[in-house]
């Protein structure tokens, strides 16, 4: 419990307001819920949220300490009163998040604390009481990979510092492969090949080079991939990433000559086409063809992207995600619990 004594400078105004500069950790929803259910007082009685408070007033907070903290990023998480995740798997060691496009996965991304997915998984974690900050000396529940903002696709989040360790350690083995779905314009040839070069990044300029040949500070680069359909000057391809740069696929289509449809940054936007249903159609990780799992047998597994382009361009999309969501998903998803045994 914490008090604050009202002074001169603060008379005047309303309890919700006075809140949110005050516990700025504190979500305005749950201030209100705490104010309701009497975990927030004004001298030692009931408030509502539109009191006007007074000189020498007192207020009393009986809510976790945590809210009390200086806004940083490792604590965003509180100001997320109400978590918005697609859960698509769940147990003890790992939670896997299906991210929609637009979200951003870290802060340093470009959003705002309290907006990002981590924050998000951390709270709804917070919440359900399986991830205790102040019990923990070092170890927050983190992302074992990452995908762009404008990209949608599942995201693996460990839970314990084991799940991390083991969760790295395959993708670092390579026994997770990373597959995309991406609309291209035009179509590449051959219709199944590989993309190779250097990629240099500026980040200052936040964006990527990609060359055909080493340049100082680039790095190798490479994507295989297959056409799956084409049509109207757009091609549907399945893109493996053999290596994991930024804006890899972007960049490396673009330099070939097919560019994303809708990618303002690495090629142009198409006025067909809603840019909200135009950018990368991503099957992210874990759920691929041919997933590698210890001690068993390749499994065929397909993507589980999400069909968003308008128009019927390809209406294979929605046959690939209803395979995904059903019984494949679910057999690959019934062996990761194995690779913590």
């Amino acid at each position: 419990m914490k008090e604050f004594t009202i002074g001169q400078n603060d008379a005047g105004q309303r309890l919700d307001r006075f809140l949110a500069k005050a516990v700025p950790l504190l979500p305005a929803s749950l201030a209100q819920k705490y104010i309701r259910i009497k975990r927030i007082k004004c001298n030692n009685a009931r408030a509502e949220r539109d009191t006007r408070l007074k000189t020498g007033d007192v207020l009393q907070l009986y809510i976790n300490d945590e809210f009390f903290d200086k806004p940083r990023e490792d604590n965003a998480y509180l100001t997320v009163a109400s978590p918005k995740l697609n859960i698509v798997y769940e147990d003890e060691n790992i939670l896997l998040v299906d991210k929609r496009p637009g979200i951003a996965v870290h802060p340093h991304d470009g959003a705002e604390y309290g907006r990002t997915l981590i924050d998000h998984i951390q709270s709804y974690l917070y919440q359900k009481r399986e991830w205790c900050p102040r019990a923990e000396n070092a170890f927050t529940p983190a992302l074992c990979n990452r995908i762009d903002r404008n990209t949608g696709g599942i995201v693996i989040a460990a839970k314990t510092a084991e799940a991390l360790r083991v969760m790295n350690q395959k993708i670092k083995d390579r026994e997770l492969d990373k597959r995309y779905l991406a609309i291209v314009e035009g179509t590449p040839k051959p219709r199944e090949g590989s993309l190779k070069g250097y990629l240099f990044k500026d980040a200052k300029k936040n964006r990527v080079f990609v060359t055909d040949t080493p340049q100082t500070g680039s790095k190798s680069c490479q994507t295989n991939y297959k056409v799956l359909a084409s049509e109207q000057g757009l091609s549907l391809v399945e893109c493996e990433l053999i290596t994991g740069r930024t804006h890899q696929i972007r960049a490396q289509f673009a330099h070939a000559g097919h560019p994303l449809l809708g990618d303002g940054k690495y090629g142009k936007l198409d006025k067909r086409f809603d840019r909200n249903y135009s950018l990368l159609l991503q099957a992210d990780i874990p759920v691929y063809n041919r997933c590698r799992l210890p001690g068993k047998s390749q499994r065929e597994v397909l993507p589980g992207g999400q069909g968003r382009l308008r128009g019927g361009i390809f209406p294979q999309l929605p046959q690939i995600s209803k395979t995904a969501e059903g019984c494949c998903l679910r057999q690959f998803l019934s062996t990761v619990s194995e690779f913590f045994c």
